[in-house]
């Protein structure tokens, strides 16, 4: 039986969890959901995810939904270690830390970011507030110097091996870069070099391209 993944590909967190599928060479299938329409809250989504989000998971009897979870059942279930880098302790420390690193200091600032550059005229949901996009902008700014200092001693995030932690980058970062806001990663050269290197990977090109076109406001 093939894995079902519920959601709409442009969902930064529906394409972390499709390209940890992809890395996996995993089958599975994208059944859409009409947030527009409400069909989130139906009585059927919401079965599979009781807050209503995207995405959620299905694989024979198991039902999965959080994204950072699916995609740790997917690494394991397909025998993707080196992702997790599980089995060497240090190792897949780092990679938990990184982790805990995007989703508590990373995700905050760019999504609200793509929220009001990308998202909004994606879905016709109005006007920029430039006042949120400024304030996050130089929250991000204060994030990849961090990551700057970080990948001047490594190629990737948790060490000289790409892993979940920077997967877990690209949607957003993707995003980022039809902005005018990608000098916030082009300024930074290991920032830069990093994300150029994620991208290159057949896996994440992949869910790019099932990406809608990106009209920034």
């Amino acid at each position: 039986m093939v894995a079902k993944v519920y959601g709409v590909a442009a969902s930064p967190y529906v394409a972390t969890v499709l390209v940890c599928l992809e890395e996996a060479g995993a089958s599975y299938e994208l059944v859409a959901v009409d947030m527009a329409a409400g069909e989130n809250r139906s009585r059927h989504h919401l079965a599979r995810s009781p807050f209503g989000k995207i995405p959620a998971f299905e694989d024979g009897e198991v039902t999965l939904f959080e994204s950072r979870a699916i995609q740790r059942y997917v690494l394991r279930k397909y025998n993707k270690p080196d992702l997790l880098r599980e089995g060497n302790l240090e190792e897949s420390a780092m990679v938990d830390m990184w982790m805990e690193v995007e989703a508590h200091h990373y995700d905050p600032g760019i999504s609200h970011i793509i929220r009001e550059c990308v998202i909004k005229p994606m879905i016709g949901g109005g006007a920029r507030d430039q006042a949120i996009v400024d304030e996050n902008v130089e929250k991000l700014r204060k994030v990849l110097e961090v990551y700057e200092r970080r990948l001047s001693e490594s190629e990737y995030l948790a060490g000289d091996f790409v892993s979940v932690a920077d997967l877990n980058h690209f949607p957003y970062t993707y995003y980022l870069m039809t902005t005018e806001y990608a000098t916030l990663v082009e300024s930074c050269t290991n920032v830069k070099a990093w994300w150029e290197r994620l991208l290159a990977r057949p896996a994440v090109r992949k869910v790019a391209a099932l990406f809608p076109p990106v009209t920034s406001a």
